[in-house]
């Protein structure tokens, strides 16, 4: 099969067009047929080798995290997936390689493709939709009535967490430069933060949840924001030891991932708040429930550009370059 493929960690150049097996069908995965597939920027990172602890892959690989397409064949254990059905999902951690024309997708981690989007509309949901999810809905419990804070309004994430954290009831804050206001205003968002020109950490005040993907500067700056007892949630590190313990890292790791985020924890604490990284995992489950309320027309997908498959590299440089609206995806029909 066509993909693109990583032999060697390292820059943009390290990635290659080429011919890899077809991939292994196990008896719980079902074998797509790769329509469309997101582009992430965990993408360039893995390709950069900052994940080599974490997601020790072996090479060469191919790259890419969120899928769209067609069902051509199941395993002997899956019972709720048959050819012929349109799906989507965000690879595992340990079997991406959605850059490709087929990839074998654990039945668990796979879900019905909402009935009105494209495939490359659909192929830009699962990673930052179930970020989301897992950040608002399953970790700080957002309720109606409490205040959120979202960085990066009109990022893949950010444009997904706002309709969501809308959707829950919750008052919504944004950070986003001029040229995207509008855009987040459209999303839902209550508060607009233009941080050209505005300092988010002198504006808010008794945030409930900051859901943080920039640096370490407005990392630590956002807790001043939320109000004791308030949770500050990373999805851009530091990785603590709670993070170490769920993908069953070594003591040794545990450690040094305790080190890493010692000091925002520290600082945390101190304002009598709580800190956390969240490393998104595949959900087939929860991809389900994002898709009825893309069904009902309560989230909408929001995507920047398309490129056609065989200009992948130049996707993960648009995305590298931190100016996209929304999602990009690469289309292989």
């Amino acid at each position: 099969m066509k993909a693109f493929i990583l032999d060697r960690y390292g820059s943009a150049d390290r990635v290659r067009a080429g011919d890899m097996p077809d991939p292994e069908l196990r008896e719980d995965d079902v074998l797509v047929q790769v329509h469309a597939a997101g582009v992430n920027l965990l993408d360039s990172k893995i390709r950069n080798g900052e994940f080599k602890l974490i997601l020790p892959y072996r090479l060469p690989l191919v790259l890419g995290h969120d899928v769209a397409g067609v069902v051509v064949r199941v395993g002997s254990r899956v019972r709720r997936f048959k050819p012929g059905d349109e799906v989507y999902a965000r690879l595992a951690d340990g079997r991406i390689g959605a850059f490709a024309e087929f990839s074998a997708i654990k039945e668990d981690d796979v879900a019905i493709k909402p009935k009105a989007l494209t495939m490359e509309e659909a192929a830009s949901i699962p990673l930052v939709g179930l970020t989301a999810w897992q950040a608002l809905i399953e970790r700080a419990n957002l309720k109606q009535g409490q205040k959120v804070l979202i960085h990066a309004g009109s990022g893949g994430v950010g444009t997904f967490a706002i309709q969501l954290a809308k959707h829950v009831g919750a008052t919504v804050a944004t950070t986003t430069s001029t040229a995207n206001v509008d855009l987040v205003r459209s999303l839902g968002a209550d508060v607009v933060i233009d941080y050209k020109n505005e300092d988010f950490a002198a504006v808010l005040r008794d945030y409930d949840v900051v859901l943080n993907s920039l640096d370490k500067v407005t990392l630590e700056r956002s807790l001043q924001v939320l109000k004791p007892g308030g949770q500050l949630i990373s999805i851009s590190g530091p990785p603590d030891a709670g993070f170490a313990r769920s993908i069953g890292a070594s003591w040794v790791l545990r450690i040094f991932m305790g080190f890493m985020s010692y000091g925002i924890r520290a600082k945390a604490k101190r304002r009598r708040a709580h800190y956390s990284f969240l490393f998104m995992r595949a959900n087939g489950g929860q991809l389900t429930e994002i898709t009825s309320l893309i069904d009902d027309e309560i989230i909408r997908p929001v995507v920047d550009r398309v490129f056609p498959f065989a200009s992948t590299k130049e996707a993960m440089a648009y995305v590298e370059a931190g100016r996209a609206k929304g999602k990009v995806v690469v289309s292989l029909r």
